[in-house]
């Protein structure tokens, strides 16, 4: 008897035990598709929305988006790379520009302007080498087809887009901050031999007038660099 009730309840828990794992393995499939749908959710109603300053995640985020987390601190981490840069990079180098409104300007703030472009080279590096992690990083990953068409959109807008503006745009602001305190330092090489006024510079010989001529020619010729740089500090990319 005793043997009898064994093989009954063998071959009853049997059938059950594979309909437990069947529908095991179907909840992993709904985890993964959830998890997919709701990071999709995210990076075109969120990040797709956001302006230069993406959101952190939050751990309840964290959890719902699950291994596409590390997706997205590809794009985060550059951001913060980007964002370090423009705000304490570039703005204070961009303020100092835009200050400058008259030939005497050139003379007052050339001290600080040195001290504020004095990273920008550094800064084109570091650019550079967060794009290339980046970029690294991101071919490495193994998305469903519809969520790579979403992602590569977002990498576009807040990595490929900001780094094709920056790496050319760092050293051409170096440039014309480099000119303008150059310009200053012309101006206080005169000592008293240049005089301003009605916002204008006067100098006693035409062979200063035609030195000063010459910076403001070169000047000139750089001067694109700030419009751009000030779009930049704004998250317009050109």
């Amino acid at each position: 008897m005793t043997s009898g009730i064994s093989r009954v309840w063998t071959r009853f828990f049997m059938p059950l035990a594979v309909l437990f794992f069947a529908l095991q393995l179907v909840g992993c499939g709904d985890k993964e598709g959830d998890q997919r749908k709701a990071f999709i959710d995210f990076l075109q109603n969120t990040v797709m929305r956001s302006g230069e300053h993406l959101p952190g995640l939050s751990e309840d985020q964290k959890q719902r988006f699950g291994p596409y987390a590390g997706d997205y601190a590809i794009i985060y981490g550059f951001a913060q790379e980007v964002n370090k840069a423009v705000d304490n990079g570039m703005k204070p180098v961009v303020d100092e520009l835009a200050a400058i409104r008259v030939p005497q300007d050139y003379l007052t703030r050339r001290d600080a302007l040195r001290q504020a472009s004095g990273s920008l080279n550094v800064l084109t590096q570091q650019i550079q080498s967060a794009k290339m992690q980046a970029d690294s990083s991101k071919a490495a990953l193994k998305q469903p087809d519809d969520l790579k068409t979403v992602y590569n959109n977002v990498y576009n807008k807040v990595v490929t887009q900001p780094a094709n503006a920056l790496i050319p745009l760092l050293p051409s602001l170096q440039d014309l901050s480099q000119q303008a305190v150059q310009t200053g330092d012309f101006l206080q090489q005169q000592g008293t031999r240049v005089s301003f006024d009605n916002n204008g510079v006067q100098f006693p010989t035409q062979d200063q007038a035609t030195q000063y001529n010459t910076l403001m020619s070169n000047l000139a010729a750089k001067a694109q660099a700030l419009p751009q740089a000030q779009a930049a500090v704004q998250g317009t990319w050109q």
